[in-house]
């Protein structure tokens, strides 16, 4: 059994060149990233640039067998990004193939935004917007608004890391790669939001002065100072990853 499923507005090479998920794991392109799981490829189509992410696992663990697989999330998780009023790239196409009930391979391909970078690339390259006090506000505030309305909605991106944040010219936003976020409650949302924030803050607390790590934290919470409860999550955010690297 095969779906696929073009779902954004492409041109008519591109709706060629992705007409099928066959077609799409012919294709060759630059290869962005590497994995047991999956590859990313850039590939030029049309006068366009996309985003092509190849799986040929459903996941690790049990999540081979049983489950939702990892490209079928990333869909569905942008796909709630992009309803909730979080920006994301834009989906062209996604699909995959089962055999005997069992995942072979699947894809996910997005269309490239232009002009970013990922905040990760930036923090390496000591980039001189990071040093602007005006430009990380801008960002820190549409970063703790995206991260609030996640948690809001009991959903966990799972790997809120700086490489998964893009950034374009303009300053705005973008968020990427979230095949393992999910929906959780009471303790496991808890422990969930921690770590999206400890990994926000793994780069942060490298690149960033502290008022400026304490203004996105107050921003996040809606707070214009730490209130009742603040100072045992900053701790628990500070040292989430003591004993785990």
């Amino acid at each position: 059994m095969s779906r696929w499923r073009i779902v954004g507005e492409v041109n008519a090479d591109a709706a060629r060149a992705f007409a099928s998920l066959e077609v799409v794991f012919a294709l060759s392109g630059e290869q962005i990233t590497r994995d047991p799981l999956s590859e990313v490829l850039r590939v030029s189509v049309g006068g366009q640039r996309f985003y092509v992410k190849r799986y040929w696992a459903a996941g690790k663990g049990v999540r081979r067998f049983i489950g939702r697989s990892r490209v079928e999330a990333e869909w569905q998780n942008l796909q709630h990004f992009h309803d909730w009023g979080i920006a994301v790239a834009p989906l062209a196409a996604w699909g995959l193939e089962r055999r005997a009930g069992l995942f072979r391979r699947g894809a996910l391909i997005t269309l490239e935004v232009p002009g970013t970078t990922d905040m990760a690339a930036m923090a390496l390259v000591g980039d001189a917007r990071l040093a602007d006090p005006h430009w990380v506000r801008h960002v820190s505030e549409q970063l703790a608004n995206a991260a609030r309305t996640l948690h809001e909605h009991n959903f966990a991106h799972n790997d809120l890391k700086w490489r998964n944040l893009l950034v374009n010219e303009a300053g705005k936003l973008f968020l990427i790669d979230c095949p393992s976020g999910d929906f959780w409650w009471g303790p496991f949302l808890r422990h969930r939001v921690v770590k999206d924030l400890a990994c926000l803050d793994k780069v942060a607390r490298y690149t960033l002065s502290r008022t400026q790590r304490l203004r996105f934290f107050l921003l996040y919470r809606r707070r214009a100072r730490i209130g009742v409860g603040d100072k045992a999550l900053i701790r628990k955010i500070l040292t989430y990853f003591e004993g785990r690297e």
